[in-house]
């Protein structure tokens, strides 16, 4: 388990972060999201004992980051933008130098098993400096995947990454989440991405927390009075018992609800009048209820 206590850090005399408290339970995948210079790297930095705070403390398994860095560091693996590569060494030797850091035994044979993980094969004898900015992410992932860390903190993992290399680590995440227990935790822009892996989320703003839950008790929080879209056949019109569209034509209508609790309900009025095919909440995806969080701290 992870856990952040009252952690408040500044530079100089400019804040970063501001009293941030929060636990991340074993095994599960966290999405971590906010705005650049929200403090989502300095807060990743602190956790991984990398960076000291000025207030407060994180435990992670028992230790305490800022006494005990060495021994966090040996089960965390932490993937920053600056993926710390050797660009005039190949990719097998920057991970054979890594591997000889962490005295890895059998490191030859750990390094074939990631490079097959990540498909690096045909890249791996090249140097890093020939690589592109993917190529790079997935080397830097293997590079901390080495020593078979039980925690991830991953800052931006999937930039630069074209679509089948972003697919190719959402699934690799997965895996490791689901085959090892590994627990992860993920700063990103890209929202939909954090939608199919994690299953908790922390968002920041201004160096705060503002916001932390699951998908669904976020969503249930910020959308009280939800819209849904329907697309059906209505032969005999919109107009079903208590609801009307507050939109409608020949195949689709909107409605205003005053809760979620009312969509079952209509659903069924629906289907007892025609065919109902398709049924969409707006604003239910992870990106409307980002700026809903933001809209409704702006001010604070």
């Amino acid at each position: 388990m992870i856990e952040a206590r009252n952690i408040t850090k500044h530079f100089g005399t400019l804040p970063a972060l501001l009293n941030v408290s929060f636990t991340i339970q074993q095994g599960s995948v966290t999405g971590l999201i906010g705005p650049n210079g929200s403090g989502k790297t300095t807060l990743i930095r602190i956790m991984n004992g990398v960076l000291g705070a000025n207030a407060g403390q994180v435990m992670i398994q028992g230790m305490n980051t800022s006494q005990e860095t060495e021994k966090v560091l040996s089960i965390c693996g932490t993937l920053t933008e600056q993926s710390g590569l050797y660009e005039n060494m190949s990719g097998r030797d920057n991970l054979l130098f890594f591997a000889d850091a962490f005295a890895l035994k059998c490191p030859a044979e750990r390094i074939d098993e990631l490079v097959e993980l990540l498909e690096i094969q045909d890249y791996q004898h090249r140097k890093v400096g020939t690589y592109s900015t993917g190529m790079k992410k997935r080397l830097g992932l293997a590079r901390v995947l080495l020593h078979r860390p039980s925690i991830l903190f991953l800052d931006e993992p999937t930039n630069g990454l074209d679509p089948d290399g972003i697919q190719m680590v959402l699934r690799i995440l997965r895996r490791l989440n689901v085959e090892q227990g590994m627990t992860i935790l993920i700063s990103s822009h890209v929202l939909t991405q954090l939608s199919a892996v994690c299953n908790d989320y922390i968002f920041m703003e201004k160096g705060r927390i503002v916001e932390k839950g699951t998908e669904q008790e976020i969503i249930q929080r910020y959308q009280s009075e939800p819209r849904l879209e329907v697309e059906a056949d209505m032969p005999n019109g919109w107009i079903t018992g208590a609801f009307s569209p507050v939109a409608a034509n020949s195949h689709s209508a909107t409605f205003q609800l005053s809760s979620r609790e009312q969509i079952p309900q209509l659903l069924r009025q629906l289907t007892e009048s025609g065919q109902v095919y398709q049924a969409r909440i707006e604003g239910n995806d992870l990106e409307s209820i980002y700026f809903a969080i933001r809209e409704a701290n702006a001010h604070e």
